[in-house]
């Protein structure tokens, strides 16, 4: 559940969201509007949203997001989230589903 994510976690799993946005190298409608709501339901702090506005003009360096750094107690959260996001804009492009499963294999 988002709520049990502390505040680093948080960031992290918008880091992660706007990673993948990002992989088929542009960011839809959709997927721009499911990153906002992300902020709102998991309360990001403004300068929290500030850097992911940031991410969503340029995404994320890939050291930034290490899958070995998602808490194994919140994997499903992460896994769940991003799978929502790639579907968020009804198109699955290649690039997604290959990075959702590169994910997926490396953290369980």
């Amino acid at each position: 559940m988002l709520a049990d994510l502390h505040s680093e976690e948080r960031l992290r799993l918008v880091r992660f969201a706007c990673s993948f946005a990002w992989a088929d190298l542009e960011i839809r409608d959709a997927e721009r509007d499911f990153v906002h709501d992300l902020i709102r339901r998991l309360k990001l702090s403004d300068d929290e949203a500030e850097q992911v506005e940031e991410w969503l003009s340029l995404p994320p360096l890939p050291e930034d997001v290490d899958p070995m750094e998602i808490p194994v107690k919140h994997r499903k959260i992460f896994l769940d989230t991003l799978l929502a996001l790639v579907a968020a804009d009804g198109e699955l492009a290649d690039a997604e589903t290959e990075s959702f499963n590169l994910l997926s294999q490396l953290v369980r």
